[in-house]
């Protein structure tokens, strides 16, 4: 039986959710999630757990945040002066901003909340924090 290795080209399916069972993400047969195992191109939990895996087979795993998206850094929340927003962009909460940094990078940061004359800002990932759970069903190996 042939089994996912470094190196091979792999198609799963796989539905990712949170603790309280929200799905963050999916793929489906028809539109399968396609990468190269050793690439690093994918959380290293999830390539671990494809290696190994036979065409067929189905793995559920739990990724830490630590081996996810990192620990929630407080020091990613600012805030900004209502009067900086520029004028064509509406605020709303939850929208996620691309912003300059200080160093000419830029980074997203998503809306936390809007007060009468600030703008409290995230620069986390959105699954920073957070435990995250996988089902993933190897499709194919090349």
């Amino acid at each position: 039986m042939n089994q996912a290795k470094t190196g091979d080209k792999v198609k799963v399916q796989y539905v990712g959710s949170l603790e309280d069972g929200r799905v963050f993400g999916s793929s489906s047969p028809v539109e399968p999630f396609e990468f190269i195992i050793g690439q690093q191109s994918v959380l290293p939990a999830f390539e671990q757990a494809v290696i190994g895996m036979a065409v067929g087979e189905t793995k559920k795993i739990e990724v830490p945040p630590e081996q996810g998206y990192g620990p929630f850094r407080k020091e990613l929340v600012f805030s900004i002066p209502k009067s900086e927003m520029p004028e064509e962009i509406a605020p709303e909460e939850g929208k996620v901003l691309r912003i300059r940094l200080s160093d000419g990078n830029y980074a997203f940061a998503t809306i936390m909340q809007i007060t009468e004359d600030k703008i409290i800002l995230d620069g986390n990932d959105p699954l920073a924090g957070r435990t995250l759970f996988f089902e993933i069903t190897l499709l194919d190996i090349a």
